[in-house]
């Protein structure tokens, strides 16, 4: 099964994709999608949106996994956050591949065991659960990876339960 996490922004949009081989994990490819710094946002958008639709086409991967909105202070970022988040949900349905949605507790949960995990220890999990030798960068990049992983763990709860966790 493959599956690709997604961490949305539209300055920096981390993917990662991975496979899952009984209960074991593979990393596939990641890396993460620029966009140029003062591009109007319908833009960003735009660009952001054929990114995901050519790579989806090309690896087609079975779920996609993405960080569920939290609020937070900055509402700027939000909402442009929110609209990223809007361009995978779009290219995923295009392609009828279930999205599957995440928050930031229970990926660190399900990644380091702890809830209030610091990015650090983020990090060294997702590098030690996928045996890369480095510590994926961006941040963007690392935290979609551990989106994927979080839905690899989550996704045989989700078969036995019909899809409600």
């Amino acid at each position: 099964m493959l599956i690709l996490g997604i961490d949305p922004g539209t300055a920096i949009m981390g993917y990662g994709l991975i496979e899952k081989k009984g209960n074991r994990l593979f990393p596939m490819d990641y890396a993460c999608w620029r966009t140029p710094a003062h591009t109007p946002m319908p833009e960003r958008l735009l660009m952001l949106y054929q990114e995901i639709e050519a790579y989806i086409k090309e690896k087609q991967p079975h779920y996609v996994a993405v960080e569920e909105l939290f609020f937070n202070r900055n509402t700027t970022t939000a909402i442009s956050v929110g609209q990223a988040r809007g361009v995978v949900l779009l290219a995923a349905a295009q392609f009828g591949i279930p999205v599957y949605e995440y928050t930031p507790l229970q990926v660190k949960q399900a990644v380091a065991g702890y809830g209030r995990a610091d990015k650090q220890q983020i990090q060294q999990m997702v590098r030690a659960l996928l045996g890369l030798q480095e510590i994926p960068k961006p941040d963007d990049t690392a935290d979609a990876l551990a989106i994927a992983i979080c839905h690899a763990h989550s996704v045989n709860l989700l078969n036995r339960t019909g899809g409600a966790l």
